[in-house]
């Protein structure tokens, strides 16, 4: 992994740390960069939800509930 010094706010960094959590500067500058590139990937994907086509068997499937699993208590 690569090492890179950069200049960051220190409001910025101590606020983006008590907003997710973070317990330290790399894990909440990590935290932003995956964040941003999940947003600006986001439409590409609703695109790609909005163009298929789904099957009759696939529309009237039945719904299941996260915790219906298998697994569930």
């Amino acid at each position: 992994m690569a090492i890179t010094s950069i200049d960051i706010d220190p409001d910025e960094l101590r606020r983006a740390k008590e907003l997710t959590g973070a317990s330290s500067n790399r894990e909440a500058v990590d935290l932003a960069l995956r964040t941003l590139i999940a947003v600006r990937h986001q439409p590409t994907a609703v695109e790609r939800i909005i163009s298929r086509r789904f099957e009759p068997d696939q529309l009237d499937a039945p719904t299941v509930a996260p915790d219906a699993g298998p697994h569930a208590s």
